[in-house]
């Protein structure tokens, strides 16, 4: 998105909700000539996998992740990469 004093350039919104907003009643074929193409490259490496969450456990993170205001998948990356780095702290004998 481009933008300035974040706002973007065609629906000048300041939030991703004013957006979404803007384009559920908007067509962008009305603002084709404010439109460029871009190159883009796709990196099929930089994939996500999928794991099952039991619906309680899930409520409680998302719970925690809203207090902290974060997103539930950034909680749920720093937790384990918190767990990753702890449990390879006491395979190394080393204290974090």
């Amino acid at each position: 998105m481009a933008e300035k004093e974040g706002i973007s350039s065609i629906s000048q919104a300041r939030t991703l909700e004013e957006i979404a907003e803007f384009w559920d009643t908007h067509s962008l074929a009305d603002y084709d000539d404010q439109t460029y193409e871009v190159e883009m490259q796709f990196d099929p490496s930089a994939r996500r996998t999928y794991v099952g969450i039991e619906p309680k456990l899930l409520q409680e993170v998302r719970q925690v992740a809203s207090e902290r205001r974060v997103s539930t998948q950034t909680l749920v990356n720093l937790w384990l990469r918190q767990r990753i780095d702890q449990l390879g702290s006491q395979a190394t004998g080393t204290s974090s």
